[in-house]
C-alpha cells in the first residue's frame, strides 16, 4: 500500500519531564524521582506518530535558532519526516514544556510557547500547493489561531479532509469548525466548547450533537480509559480502547490523532481507523515521553490483532 500524505502544522517543544508519586497540589513542593528531556510538542508529536504509523509526513512549523531546535530537527529526519517547510527564528527560542508524571500516568504541564508562536498565516500559504497535495491536513492550538484558520481553509478549499485536535482548550469560532472534517476533542475540551458536561454517557452524546450542529461533520471525542465516542452520519457509538498498564499518557493523545490520520489516509473506515488509533494510543501509555512513546506501524498492527481477535 502506497503510504498516505499527511500534513502536520503545529507546535514543537522539548519537553522536560519530572517522574514523581504524584502530582504537586497549588503551592506544594513534590520530591521527583527520574528527569528525562525528551522531543514533544503536540504538532510535533503527532507528526512523529504518523511517520511511525506509516504515513508519508510533512512538517510546517517554527524552531528558534538554538540547540532544543536542532535536536528537533535532527529528531524528525530520523523518522523520516519531510522538514521543508519548517522554519527557523532567530530572535526567538524553540519551545519548552515542563511535565511532571505521577505514578498513575497522569500529567501535568505547563508550556512556553517561544518560536511557536511565531508561525504565521503567511507560513501556511506558503505550503498551499503541499496542503492541496494531502491526505489529511492535522491541525492542533498550540500555534496562534489564525494560522490554524489559513491552513483549515486551504484544505478545505482544494477539498482535503482536515483532523483539528482542539487542544489546548479554548473556544473556537464556527467559522473555523466549519472548516474541519473529524474534530477530536477529549473530555475537558469538548466541555469547553459546548457548556456540556461529558461525565455521563448522555453529556457524551449530548455534547458531540452539538458540536456537529456547529458545522464538524464527525466527532471523535477521546474518553481516557473508556475510549472515544464516535459521532458521524448515523453512527454514534462509543469505540472501547484496548486495556494496559499505564506509565505516562503525556502525548497518548497526540499518538491517536497522528495514527487516525494514516488511518483515515490509508481510506480505512472510520471505526477501523478509531481501533487503529486506540492501539497507537495504548502502546503509547506504557512508555515514558511524547515522541519516544510513539510505535512503529508494526506494534500497532500486532496489537491490534492480539487485542481485537484479528487472525494474524
Amino acid at each position: 500500500m502506497r503510504r498516505p500524505r499527511i500534513v502536520v502544522l503545529g507546535s514543537s517543544n522539548t519537553d522536560m519531564v519530572i517522574q514523581a508519586k504524584r502530582l504537586p497540589r497549588p503551592g506544594e513542593t513534590v520530591l521527583g524521582g527520574e528527569f528525562v528531556m525528551a522531543a514533544g510538542g503536540k504538532g510535533a508529536n503527532q507528526a512523529v506518530a504518523a511517520a511511525r504509523a506509516g504515513g508519508a509526513v510533512t512538517f510546517i512549523a517554527c524552531l528558534g535558532r538554538d540547540m532544543f531546535g536542532d535536536q528537533a530537527l535532527a529528531g524528525f529526519a530520523r523518522d523520516g519526516i519531510d522538514v521543508d517547510h519548517v522554519v527557523r527564528d532567530a530572535r526567538t527560542p524553540s519551545g519548552v514544556a515542563l511535565i511532571v508524571v505521577a505514578q498513575n500516568g497522569e500529567n501535568s504541564i505547563a508550556v512556553a510557547s517561544g518560536a511557536n508562536a511565531k508561525l504565521a498565516p503567511a507560513h501556511a500559504r506558503q505550503a498551499r500547493r503541499l496542503i492541496a497535495s494531502a491526505r489529511v491536513l492535522v491541525l492542533q492550538l498550540e500555534t496562534p489561531l489564525a494560522t490554524v484558520q489559513a491552513a483549515a481553509e486551504l484544505a478545505a478549499d482544494a477539498g482535503v479532509p482536515v483532523i483539528l485536535n482542539p487542544a489546548p482548550a479554548r473556544r473556537l469560532p464556527n467559522r473555523l469548525l466549519r472548516c474541519v472534517s473529524v474534530l477530536t476533542p477529549n473530555e475537558r475540551e469538548a466541555e469547553l466548547l459546548t457548556g456540556i458536561r461529558v461525565d455521563r454517557p448522555a453529556g457524551v452524546a449530548a455534547a458531540a450533537s452539538a458540536l456537529r450542529d456547529r458545522g464538524v461533520p464527525t466527532v471523535v471525542m477521546t474518553l481516557g480509559r473508556r475510549g472515544a465516542y464516535v459521532a458521524s452520519g448515523d453512527t454514534a457509538r462509543l469505540v472501547p480502547g484496548f486495556k494496559v498498564k499505564a506509565v505516562d499518557t503525556t502525548g497518548a493523545g497526540d499518538v491517536f490523532n497522528g495514527a487516525l490520520a494514516v488511518a483515515l489516509g490509508e481510506g480505512r473506515p472510520l471505526l477501523a481507523a478509531v481501533r487503529f488509533a486506540h492501539a497507537a494510543a495504548a502502546l503509547s501509555v506504557t512508555r515514558l515521553g511524547a515522541q519516544p512513546s510513539a510505535p512503529r506501524r508494526g506494534a500497532i498492527r500486532s496489537l491490534e490483532r492480539e487485542l481485537s481477535g484479528i487472525a494474524a
